[in-house]
């Protein structure tokens, strides 16, 4: 009773404050601005933790580490390496400075509506807001993975009941308190993720004898299956590097590409905040990536409890974690619905503001004042969280695959998609309309085709993981070619898109942002 009494409080508590929270910062959404992008004065730490924890949701701690963990054994940790180097560390330098400028410069307030100034088409605007409205849904559907288990195992609760608690508080604090709100309680989610990792991570390995005890086992365990050489889910590259790589580059080549997560750069507010919050990103992906692969990679020492075939990788983490103290185990609830909230709350803003202000303004309604913006906003939010509830709901209750398989692709299509289109697009001036056309057409029908026809694939993007890896590397080499062969931009538009770069402050705009 008493234990139950501990988790029961902590849960009560957690929500009371994400409330409050968004209670408090219902004034700074009082506008378009405010509410989509905090008014473009967000500082580096809630900017940091605010990219992070959009980054990493239940999807990594429970499926992804457990999954690669088991897969790759301790080798599955480069994947937490890669996404704090490559997919917050140089994601920072090489876009953060440069989105915020232009995107201010174009006031753009969006991922499409920076495709829409930049190459000056309302054509690629609509099609990029489609595109982030298909693959997003389910992918916000997935962030309620690997809940179950861990609700089951704390409370004994039906699945459905806390996906749907979840959810209610999620809604409650972005209607009120817009980005700002869902920045400050991602700050407050961050530090329980980084606290949270820490103490599961002693805690697990201590079970087994601690670290050295715990590598030990893990170097004699062996799978013919997987690998016949002895001690590989203990070395350094594991027995599977080259699927390993695709792990890396999708988890972290893939931020640069999504929109709720580039985002995040149009709202932080100076310079110094920008090389700050680098660094906090970095080491906050460190710690949280790190630790969550680090902790998967020895899920095959609880063998003896995990039927894999049966229960599928989402047990594998919940399994690890089962003979924890009762305050751990709260801690760890605690820690996943953090995770997948603040990841949600991004989501739902990202696809309710690119809806209304990319698809349903100018489109479906010619004029449309900033109050009206804001309700169809708030009442979008309340859309897509239910939608995303309901296809979870069905997801775990029936045999239904298609649904998982297309959260499986979102982030290969959404990155693939937009990565190279906005990255060219922020650096080199000849990049052209078609070749984001090239770009957006080439991702979204071949990450399609790997749901409904996987077999025409080679064996090795059969994967979605893969496959979505190989989308974003061809963006990179499909848009360079295609605006080469084709005509290129007006040079009196895109001098004018390029000129806030040579705007002067203290120095260009390309090297530093001027505080207001």
């Amino acid at each position: 009773m008493t234990d139950m009494i501990i988790k029961i409080g902590m849960l009560v508590l957690f929500f009371g404050v994400m409330i409050g929270v968004g209670l408090y910062c219902r004034k700074s959404s009082t506008d378009v601005n405010g509410f989509v992008l905090g008014g473009r004065s967000v500082g580096p730490w809630l900017t940091a933790f605010a990219y992070g924890t959009s980054y990493f949701s239940a999807v990594v701690f429970v499926g992804y580490a457990g999954q690669f963990g088991w897969k790759y054994g301790i080798a599955a940790t480069w994947a937490g390496i890669a996404n704090a180097l490559l997919g917050s560390l140089l994601a920072w330098a090489v876009l953060g400075r440069r989105t915020r400028v232009m995107t201010q410069h174009l006031n753009s307030a969006t991922m499409p509506q920076f495709f829409e100034s930049r190459f000056d088409s309302k054509s690629l605007k609509i099609a990029s807001s489609v595109i982030i409205f298909v693959f997003l849904i389910p992918y916000t559907a997935s962030l309620y993975n690997g809940l179950s288990r861990l609700f089951g195992m704390a409370f004994d609760i039906d699945y459905s009941v806390c996906v749907i608690i979840m959810a209610i508080f999620t809604a409650i604090y972005v209607i009120a308190g817009g980005y700002m709100a869902t920045a400050i309680n991602d700050f407050i989610q961050g530090l329980i993720m980084l606290v949270g990792i820490v103490a599961v991570i002693v805690a697990v390995l201590n079970s087994k004898g601690g670290f050295m005890a715990a590598l030990d086992g893990l170097a004699q365990i062996s799978d013919p299956a997987v690998s016949e050489t002895p001690g590989v889910f203990a070395s350094f590259f594991g027995p599977d590097p080259i699927n390993l790589f695709g792990v890396m580059i999708l988890t972290s080549l893939g931020t640069w590409g999504l929109p709720q997560m580039v985002q995040k750069f149009y709202a932080i507010k100076s310079e110094k905040a920008i090389n700050k919050g680098m660094i906090i990103s970095t080491l906050f992906a460190a710690v949280v990536a790190g630790g969550c692969y680090f902790l998967g990679g020895f899920g095959r020492l609880f063998s003896d409890e995990i039927d894999v075939a049966a229960n599928g990788f989402d047990s594998i983490i919940p399994t690890m974690l089962s003979g924890l103290p009762t305050i751990l185990i709260a801690v760890v609830v605690i820690l996943v619905l953090s995770a997948s909230m603040s990841t949600l709350s991004s989501l739902v803003l990202t696809s309710s503001s690119t809806l209304t202000l990319d698809f349903l303004k100018g489109n479906i309604k010619k004029d449309m004042s900033e109050k009206q913006q804001l309700i169809i906003m708030r009442i979008l939010i309340v859309v897509f969280i239910a939608i995303s509830v309901i296809i979870a709901i069905v997801q775990y209750k029936s045999s239904v695959t298609f649904i998982a398989q297309l959260m499986g692709v979102s982030w290969g299509a959404l990155a693939g998609a937009f990565l190279a289109p906005f990255l060219y697009g922020l650096y080199w001036k000849r990049t052209t309309k078609a070749g984001c056309w090239a770009s957006f057409i080439f991702a979204s029908v071949f990450m399609i085709a790997n749901i409904v026809a996987k077999d025409i694939f080679p064996a090795i993007l059969q994967s979605p993981i893969n496959a979505g890896a190989f989308c974003m590397i061809s963006g990179l080499v499909i848009v360079p070619v295609v605006s080469l062969i084709t005509k290129a931009p007006e040079k009196k538009y895109i001098e004018n898109v390029f000129s806030c770069y040579e705007r002067k402050v203290l120095v260009k705009a390309k090297d530093s942002i001027e505080t207001e």
